[in-house]
């Protein structure tokens, strides 16, 4: 749909659709229609302000007019103007965003971090999201006893060191890693859909199909290979197969605490990617992902997302491609792998994991959630210790003087609550691999 590449052979291409018909333009307009579609979320500050401000202005002028007691006016004045509820909020929120930023996470605004903690289901892209998105060698079989496995690989990297295809470079990498010596062919000859064949010390070796070997072998083998997810390709020499390899895109070592992570904090995992059914499938499986749906489009993904929402879930979507980017918008939270992602993709998230780091998202999930609780804590410290001292104040017995003192000292306890949110909760071993850079760090707290 967009950067094909022609390997070998001739193509002819017609245009069906240009310009804004294009499935990039397409995917802009997804996007700019999903972020007008996003609601703006009022704080609960700016909510109770509104009635609670001109409340105590009014209250205060009818107490020293029913009184005649200036005194007692603007002490209630004074006390009841709410310093420690002013500062609970957003002092709670540049904790929590800088505490994130110097663990690598990038939250974009306090309104994305209060949202992030009602999340409740995260829809992840496979191919570079939960894998690596590079093929790897996976498996090397021998056919033919008169082979050892490092023969029958060091053939198959030496007949692919004339093919440019991705599958081609995962063999070669998976020989040198072995110690094997990878020399160049002599000669070789691409087989369209087929494989390659070449000619290595004198006899023509063939990777690929079953097709190109002049016996048709058994192919069991290969079928259950393909079942697990692998790309497998027979290695023939001189038109017999002598042995098999196959490669697969590798799910990531930090994946399966991701998604153990995300299911302890009781939220649910859904895999949405363009791969194979069988692929998709064998991925989730082993990763325990609660839902899996494959062969999707960009739309396809946006509305599964809105699916999800009309279940009334908050939706996270984590994403790392241009055609994650509707989706992402969409999203209750969008969810970018930062230092993988498109420019389109991180752009378009509310969260980027500047670290590439999957088990960022639960600890960015969880942090939400803990800046929240402090939100909430301290908002109840502010409202308790006004009403208190309303209360001394109308019964007697708090002056001016001291319920200033106590008004102060609620302003410096939400504000020591809300900085044990800068707190270091990862391990050193964690937060010290890969380390984001300390001018990221400042940029994304500032």
């Amino acid at each position: 749909f967009a950067g094909t590449w022609l390997r070998s052979g001739v193509l002819r291409v017609e245009a069906t659709a240009v310009g804004s018909d294009s499935t990039l333009a397409k995917i802009i307009h997804r996007v700019e229609d999903a972020q007008d579609d996003k609601a703006k979320t009022q704080t609960f500050l700016e909510r109770f302000s509104k009635w609670y401000t001109p409340g105590v202005m009014i209250a205060a002028l009818a107490v020293g007019l029913i009184t005649q007691n200036l005194e007692l006016a603007l002490t209630l004045l004074v006390i009841a103007c709410p310093g420690a509820l002013v500062i609970s909020i957003p002092v709670s929120i540049v904790a929590g965003i800088g505490r994130s930023a110097k663990d690598g996470v990038l939250i974009k605004s306090g309104e994305y971090l209060e949202a992030s903690a009602k999340v409740d289901a995260v829809v992840v892209d496979k191919t570079g999201t939960l894998t690596n998105g590079q093929p790897e060698l996976t498996d090397v079989e021998v056919l033919d006893p008169a082979y050892t496995a490092n023969e029958v690989l060091q053939l198959a990297a030496r007949a692919e060191t004339a093919s440019e295809h991705p599958l081609a470079d995962a063999i070669i990498r998976g020989a040198k890693t072995r110690g094997l010596e990878v020399e160049l062919v002599e000669s070789a000859q691409p087989v369209m859909g087929k494989g390659i064949r070449a000619e290595v010390d004198g006899h023509a070796v063939a990777v690929g199909s079953a097709k190109l070997l002049d016996k048709i072998p058994n192919e069991d083998r290969v079928l259950e290979l393909n079942a697990q997810g692998k790309t497998a390709m027979y290695v023939g020499v001189d038109g017999r197969a002598i042995g098999l390899v196959a490669v697969a895109d590798t799910i990531r070592s930090d994946a399966p605490a991701a998604v153990k992570s995300l299911h302890d904090n009781g939220i649910k995992v859904v895999m949405a990617t363009g791969d194979a059914q069988r692929v998709a499938e064998n991925v989730a499986r082993e990763l325990g992902v609660d839902e899996v749906h494959a062969e999707m489009m960009p739309e396809d993904k946006l509305d599964l997302v809105k699916e999800l929402q009309s279940r009334g879930l908050v939706v996270a979507m984590v994403g790392d491609g241009v055609n994650d980017t509707p989706a992402l918008a969409q999203a209750d939270i969008g969810v970018a792998m930062g230092a993988a992602g498109s420019p389109a993709a991180i752009e378009t998230a509310d969260i980027a994991l500047m670290a590439d780091k999957l088990p960022r998202l639960p600890y960015a999930l969880h942090l939400a959630q803990r800046t929240v609780r402090t939100m909430t804590l301290n908002i109840g410290i502010a409202l308790a210790t006004v009403a208190v001292l309303l209360a001394g104040v109308l019964l007697g017995g708090v002056t001016m003087s001291i319920g200033m003192l106590v008004h102060e000292a609620s302003v410096l306890l939400v504000i020591g609550i809300a900085m044990l949110l800068l707190r270091p909760v990862l391990k050193p071993e964690v937060t010290s691999e890969n380390p984001v850079p300390r001018e990221t760090q400042e940029v994304a707290a500032a």
